[in-house]
């Protein structure tokens, strides 16, 4: 029963690994750091009804299953940091992911996702 609990355990610690997750996480107070000394372009690939319903106020939404079609038009330079943005973060890094596929050399993941940065009271819009 032990070595099953820690193997199980085991196996969730390297799950991020096991799926391919390339892209950084950073805390609410380095996207802000990345946002306003490095320029990082804001991802939020939540679904439009979410993203109305309050988003990070430079955020740009683009859906996660749109993010391929339409990130080349919102970031064109594939040097810009890009910080991916969801509800709780897990979307953000298929986002990251996708975007490492389509060349862009520095992507980041908001930790925690919105859930984090209203935690930190941080500002957020509605549109």
């Amino acid at each position: 029963m032990l070595i099953s609990i820690a193997l199980t355990s085991g196996l969730l610690l390297l799950w991020p690994t096991l799926q391919g997750v390339s892209a950084p996480g950073l805390s609410v107070n380095d996207a802000v750091f990345k946002m306003n000394r490095e320029k990082a372009v804001v991802i939020d690939v939540c679904a439009s009804e979410e993203f109305a319903l309050g988003h990070i106020g430079a955020a740009h939404n683009l859906p996660l299953e749109q993010l391929e079609a339409q990130l080349p038009q919102v970031a064109k330079n594939k040097a810009t940091p890009l910080l991916m943005v969801c509800a709780s973060g897990q979307r953000a890094q298929r986002a990251a992911a996708s975007a490492k596929k389509l060349g862009y050399e520095q992507v980041f993941c908001l930790q925690g996702g919105l859930k984090a940065w209203r935690d930190a009271n941080m500002p957020t819009e509605k549109s």
